[in-house]
């Protein structure tokens, strides 16, 4: 059997357009192998890159992963400084191939709470492939579902509503889903969570209101091709009603 070959078989509204994926268990993923966290930190990255062309090659539009919450600076300086060198080099050394393959990239998050030079390499980035229509593929750094809630209302108080005279009922979830740091995005169809815990952890909570939840205790290092076609064949097993009733 071709590679894929089960998921390509589909009807394409089987195929979910947009997958998110919370990379869970970096370090335990080198604990249980020997190694340091860090180097578990930067196989995790290195498999971003593996499932994005995975994703394309099935037919996923979209892929949004949760690259460091609004949470992880509770983490030690020493983990948290070798996170932040480690998303300046992916960053740095992913440009060129998004460049190559059409990829368009995109960060969400609070971009105000990071280093100047990681913010100003992030809208480097940002700009150099907002043209491009291959793929889309979304970080989420300084990110936090509760977080971006705050300062989407922020942003739509900061636009008068109601404070000038515009009725409160006027704002509605497209108002919200406009200010939001995903206005561009789709929701997701469908969250993974990798390494075994069955949360979403304050990521997506208002975009993931419909979306299918997929978990599995496979470290994110492990979770390879393969792994990533059992969920995406899962997810076409599913019938999403939104609400509804089973006609």
């Amino acid at each position: 059997m071709g590679k894929f070959e089960k998921v390509l078989a589909l009807a394409p509204e089987r195929i979910p357009a947009h997958v998110a994926i919370i990379l869970d268990g970096n370090g335990r993923w080198a604990e249980h192998n020997h190694r340091l966290r860090a180097q578990g930190h930067h196989a995790g990255a290195d498999n971003v890159e593996t499932i994005t062309y995975a994703c394309m090659d099935m037919g996923v539009k979209y892929l949004t992963v949760y690259a460091f919450s609004t949470e992880n600076w509770k983490r030690s300086k020493d983990e948290v400084s070798y996170l932040m060198l480690l998303l300046k080099q992916y960053l740095l050394k992913y440009k060129k191939t998004a460049i190559a393959k059409k990829i368009r990239v995109r960060v969400i998050g609070d971009l105000g709470g990071l280093s100047d030079d990681l913010r100003a390499l992030i809208l480097d980035v940002e700009q150099a492939t907002k043209d491009l229509k291959a793929f889309n593929l979304t970080f989420a750094i300084n990110y936090g579902g509760r977080d971006e809630l705050v300062r989407a209302v922020r942003r739509i108080a900061g636009q008068g509503i109601p404070a000038k005279g515009i009725p409160a009922e006027e704002i509605t979830a497209d108002t919200i889903n406009a200010a939001l740091d995903t206005a561009e995005l789709p929701d997701p169809d469908l969250l993974i969570r990798t390494g075994g815990e069955l949360r979403i952890s304050n990521f997506l909570l208002w975009q993931c209101a419909y979306s299918e939840f997929y978990f599995t205790d496979t470290f994110w290092p492990d979770f390879g091709e393969e792994e990533l076609e059992k969920a995406i064949l899962d997810y076409a097993g599913r019938e999403r009603r939104f609400g509804g009733r089973k006609k």
